[in-house]
């Protein structure tokens, strides 16, 4: 299984006011087929560590690497999604998600039929050749997410992805998330700042201390896994140890605490 891994990572940036410590001592593996999210307050490091794996930020401590290789920078084995979905404005939704086949130089019909196929995947079938400017938000966090898919990358890297949508339709979007992630074989890691989304798709969830950005807390939900299973997305969020959980890691949250185990 390919893993991207954090090996005591730590990030310092430097202001003219001095050194800040974004990022201290973090280690945290995602593998192949689960979803890693990391949850916590504003500024606690979230992002850091997402440029981390992404190969936007060098470590000033420790070590970020694939399946044992440092991470050098950008690669085609990383995907990143985030809040701002980015889109090209001036082109199609077909040729925003065959952007990254274009710049590999697939040919102009195979890179347009795999487009289409993704957008059919993700339930935007029939607007291949719409303008951005004429879709909703929930529909441009698709052809997004379509986008980062059509490179085949090992793992999708995804910053708030959801964050600005309407509640329904970021419901949805999980949905389609779980379904696309179910089989695939892709590693995600997610931050979200929504404690119900964290522990909705999560295999595995973090929680991150105040600056310097910590691993505070970590635990593995099983309800991405029930969904799957078949259990309605009601009765999940509404079962007494989602409800439990979600208010445990607000009082956490809140209180910035760094000791003792999330119960269940």
């Amino acid at each position: 299984m390919t893993v991207l891994s954090a090996v005591g990572a730590g990030v310092t940036y430097r202001s003219r006011n001095g050194a800040v410590e974004a990022l201290a001592g973090v280690s945290l593996d995602v593998g192949e087929g689960e979803i890693v999210v990391a949850l916590g307050a504003s500024g606690c490091g979230k992002s850091t560590l997402l440029g981390l794996y992404a190969g936007f930020v060098r470590a000033t401590s420790g070590q970020v690497m694939v399946d044992g290789v440092p991470i050098a920078g950008p690669g085609p084995d990383r995907a990143v999604v985030f809040q701002d979905d980015a889109l090209m404005p001036w082109l199609s939704a077909e040729e925003n998600v065959a952007f990254g086949l274009r710049l590999r130089g697939v040919p102009r019909p195979e890179r347009l039929a795999r487009a289409r196929n993704l957008l059919r995947d993700v339930g935007l079938e029939g607007f291949a050749g719409h303008a951005i400017a004429e879709m909703s938000g929930g529909m441009r966090q698709r052809v997004g997410l379509a986008r980062a898919l059509a490179v085949q990358p090992r793992f999708l890297l995804m910053d708030e992805p959801l964050g600005a949508l309407d509640e329904l339709t970021r419901e949805r979007m999980q949905v389609l998330l779980l379904q696309l992630w179910q089989g695939s074989g892709k590693g995600i890691f997610l931050i979200t700042h929504s404690i119900e989304e964290a522990l909705f798709l999560a295999t595995e969830l973090v929680l991150f201390s105040p600056r310097p950005g910590r691993i505070a807390r970590r635990f593995r939900p099983d309800f991405s896994r029930r969904f799957l299973a078949g259990e309605p997305i009601r009765a999940i969020k509404g079962d007494p140890q989602f409800l439990a959980m979600r208010e445990e890691l607000a009082l956490a949250i809140l209180a910035g605490e760094e000791e003792g185990p999330i119960h269940g």
